[in-house]
């Protein structure tokens, strides 16, 4: 908005009689005039200098510079900047003028108005938000009217924050009386048909015993606090942007530009510092710090190797082989990888079946396995079997730890999920569910399990069967053998998302073609599922939608598994058939590399470091397992992450300690 023109060419003088702060882009009502900081002077009365006195000797001023020329509006052509038909001049000046503010620039702030002719906001604007700050409820409602909130509806949402505020205010001050008076005539008058839970809520607050219990029970900070600030926020969605400016809206504009490159990185694989993001220039990452090279082979498995995965901590990793054994091998921590110790610290070799399963606990002390119908306790401590379960009656093609630590869930083809303890004791049975479960995960936020499998088919007769039997009653399927069995293409596919308190489906979707693994990102916005043939699928859990698909691997005949990798997750990571391993850019699809170095058969998982983020692992059936990383100099690694170089040695139990040169994506050592 502009100034008037009589208060621009009389001379300026935006000194205030108060210490500025850094802060709020407005000044309070017992510090300035009502044209925010300028009087109709274009100045106060009693300006103050910044430190020097006219005659250069030191002063005892505030920080502010003394004008005593004229500042003379400057006119300018057209409304726009740069010739830019997209920028409006005058919302960046007063964006500029709102930023100056905050950080402490309020006489740049003030000369910038009168040289530009723009004010940051009307008189109005800055009294409704000291009313807000100070509680002063019966001044500020009066104002929402004049300040653009004309809409029925949005006027009383408006009227409704504030008179919640100010019955919260009340109820603890103790005065009990006044807030049923607000109770009755400020808040259930204004209240909407979607209000009236949060209304019957509020009302239930006048039995708290004390202040402290009502904070608590309202999820509130306290007039004392950064409610009212909060409440200024809340209302700035019903008054006009261009009325009054959200607080710090151009750091806003700045930090969502550094997300927008960020995600547009391609590479972006790097911790996110301030010396990483520069207003100077646009950001991008050096495709060299990408994990594309093998640094270690590890090769003690007899047979296919079907299923990896890292502990918690990064310093472990798991393999699963149709060798009937699953694998603890120590990864050390040195930066330089031909200094690095990998052990295999634990064989565990009592699986009386091929392993297809593995998942790590919450605290690492104990790693699950599934060999066909049973799953398997260990303890990776001492490398012992602690317990063998067998309540499912095909083969266990799910196991996922819970997030919150309290136990493990497993999923079978025979149409059941079952939640563990920490000891392996049933809590809870999910039967008969409409799938055949060939993958699960759970959310890290413990809200939701996603599962996918094959559609079930009742066998043409009926009868007692022992439970061998009983896996051979089902549809007929596929398998590559690795305890993952892949239904054929006539069945119905489902990806089914469950409430995970409840229990009960939030969606269910038909998708065509097999579907073989599911990962949740960091966030627990996304699901990854390996779809074949030849995709993968990333859904929105949220919006319950398909945002995108990944192609170029093959996928047919075998059970693949992807991951999310990177420091942000924004890396997703598959093996394929064809002996490589692919990694995409999870918001843009790109396909940015393709690894080679397995031998023959196919990459069956990946798995990708949950602490250095610049290294994975992929295993195949050439009976090896890759560690994949950066081409960086010693040290640089691990130190941007904050682990540590070196680690005590430790004694492996196990067999196969392999160091291996730097291998080239070509597979030559």
């Amino acid at each position: 908005m502009r100034i008037p023109e009589s208060d621009n060419h009389s001379n300026l003088s935006s000194s205030y009689d108060f210490v500025p702060e850094a802060g709020p882009s407005c000044v309070t009502l017992d510090k300035a005039s009502h044209s925010n900081g300028i009087n109709k002077e274009n100045g106060l009365s009693a300006p103050v200098s910044n430190g020097t006195t006219s005659n250069g000797s030191p002063s005892m001023g505030n920080g502010l510079t003394k004008h005593t020329s004229s500042i003379t509006r400057v006119s300018l052509p057209g409304t726009t900047l740069y010739d830019d038909p997209y920028l409006d001049r005058e919302e960046f000046v007063r964006l500029v003028i709102q930023s100056l503010r905050d950080v402490g620039y309020i006489e740049s702030a003030a000369t910038l108005e009168a040289e530009s002719g723009y004010s940051l906001e009307a008189p109005e604007v800055s009294e409704f938000r000291q009313y807000i700050l100070r509680g002063a409820w019966a001044d500020a409602e009066p104002l929402l009217v004049q300040l653009g909130v004309t809409d029925a509806d949005a006027l009383l949402d408006a009227r409704f924050l504030i008179g919640k505020q100010k019955y919260l205010e009340l109820l603890e001050a103790r005065k009990t009386t006044a807030a049923l008076q607000v109770l009755r005539n400020d808040l259930a008058p204004y209240s909407t048909a979607s209000e009236q839970e949060e209304l019957h809520v509020l009302s239930s607050l006048m039995m708290c015993s004390d202040p402290e219990d009502l904070r608590r029970r309202a999820s509130w900070d306290g007039a004392s606090g950064t409610s009212r600030r909060q409440l200024l926020d809340d209302l700035q969605h019903y008054i006009p942007s261009s009325i009054m400016i959200p607080q710090r809206r151009f750091p806003t504009l700045l930090t969502q530009s550094r997300e927008y490159q960020r995600h547009r990185c391609l590479y972006h694989n790097s911790p996110v510092e301030a010396s990483s993001f520069s207003l100077f220039s646009d950001h991008a990452c050096n495709k060299e710090s990408f994990p594309r090279i093998t640094t270690t082979i590890l090769e003690v498995h007899s047979d296919e190797v079907w299923n990896v995965a890292w502990s918690h901590d990064g310093t472990h990793l798991a393999s699963a082989s149709k060798d009937k054994t699953a694998i603890i091998w120590r990864i050390g921590l040195e930066a330089e990888p031909s200094s690095r110790d990998c052990i295999a610290e634990f064989i565990l070799r009592d699986h009386p079946y091929p392993v297809g399963c593995l998942a790590w606990s919450l605290d690492d002390s104990i790693l699950s396995t599934s060999a066909d119908h049973l799953i398997l306790l260990w303890n990776t401590k001492t490398g012992d079997l602690m317990k063998t379960l067998e309540n499912h009656a095909e083969t266990v093609s799910a196991l996922v730890w819970l997030p919150d630590g309290s136990g493990f869930m497993s999923g079978s083809l025979d149409r059941k999920i079952v939640l563990w303890d920490m000891e392996g004791e049933l809590r809870e049975s999910w039967n008969d569910i409409a799938i055949r479960v060939t993958d699960a995960a759970v959310t890290p936020d413990v809200k939701r399990l996603v599962a996918v499998g094959m559609g079930y088919n009742p066998p043409p007769t009926l009868g007692t069967l022992s439970r061998d039997h009983a896996r051979d009653a089902s549809p007929p399927i596929a398998s590559n053998g690795n305890g993952n069995a892949m239904v054929s293409r006539s069945s119905e596919n489902r990806m089914i998302i469950y409430d995970l308190k409840t229990g009960q489906v939030e969606l269910s979707v038909h998708m065509e073609g097999e579907l073989t693994s599911v990962k949740i990102s960091e966030d627990s916005r996304y699901a990854l599922i390996n779809h074949a043939p030849d995709e993968i699928h990333l859904w929105d859990l949220e919006e319950f939608r398909l945002a995108r698909k990944f192609t170029g691997q093959r996928q047919g005949h075998h059970v693949i598994r992807s991951c999310f990798g990177g420091i942000d997750g924004n890396f997703v990571i598959s093996g394929s058939e064809d002996r490589n391993v692919y990694v995409w850019h999870r918001d843009t699809g790109a396909l940015l590399e393709v690894l080679e170095g397995h031998g023959l058969g196919s990459v069956n998982s990946v798995a990708w470091n949950p602490r250095n983020k610049r290294m994975f692992a992929s295993c195949s059936d050439d009976n090896t397992i890759r560690v994949w990383e950066a081409p960086v100099s010693a040290g640089e690694l691990l130190r941007g992450f904050g682990i540590p170089e070196s680690e005590p040695e430790m004694i492996g139990k196990g067999k196969g300690k392999v160091k291996q040169p730097w291998a080239y994506n070509d597979g030559g050592l």
